[in-house]
């Protein structure tokens, strides 16, 4: 399970004026904002986007400039994949550590969509004792619970996290998860490919031989 929310994609704008500073081509920039306050590329900025995205990583300097935050809530499991991606990403994370005492264990909090009816029953097991130990942690103030709820959360736990990352990055993600056998990857991918300007700007990779 996998939910992607409050996107924000941001520096349009910039992203595309530094993209013309190599030929000095400013006076050609025909972008603008629609009254909703989108960035909408006009003509000629949307042809030389695409065909700097298109040319390779090489030349497409100014998509690590085009930036999207995003709340993703995912399991444990699907984090630690996440985490290949450090370079041009930035992430806050809910505390485990902190707060995971904070509130009752349900079978909400675990992506379990994909379990048989064996497994889920062994996951409400799991459930029911990090609840005791939750609630004896709250009572007593001794760690030895604390420290049972931390090392046996299963790795379906689901973690909200905030993630800043940018269009170049999207592109690595997209084209090497699009068919992982995880399936939160494709509603990740889903999401990517409703960003503005996806088409032409992030799905590009296999275009004129790269």
């Amino acid at each position: 399970m996998l939910k992607v929310d409050h996107i924000s994609v941001m520096n349009f704008e910039n992203a595309i004026r530094g993209a013309r500073n190599p030929l000095n081509s400013w006076a050609r920039m025909d972008s603008y904002y629609d009254e909703e306050g989108n960035f909408i590329l006009g003509e000629n900025d949307e042809s030389l986007a695409h065909r700097l995205a298109v040319a390779g990583s090489d030349h497409r300097k100014f998509l690590r400039q085009i930036i999207v935050s995003m709340d993703i809530l995912a399991p444990l499991y699907w984090w630690k994949e996440f985490d290949t991606y450090k370079v041009g990403t930035v992430a806050n994370s809910t505390s485990t550590m902190h707060k995971i005492q904070a509130k009752e264990f349900t079978r909400d909090d675990f992506s379990s969509d994909r379990l048989s009816e064996g497994a889920l029953a062994i996951l409400d097991g799991v459930i029911a004792y990090l609840e005791g130990e939750r609630l004896a942690f709250i009572e007593t103030k001794d760690k030895a619970h604390w420290h049972n709820m931390i090392q046996l959360l299963p790795s379906s736990y689901n973690q909200l996290r905030t993630v800043t990352l940018n269009y170049e990055v999207l592109i690595n993600i997209y084209y090497a998860r699009k068919t992982h056998k995880l399936a939160e990857w494709h509603t990740l991918c889903d999401a990517i490919e409703k960003l503005p300007y996806a088409d032409e700007l992030i799905l590009v990779k296999g275009k004129f031989g790269e």
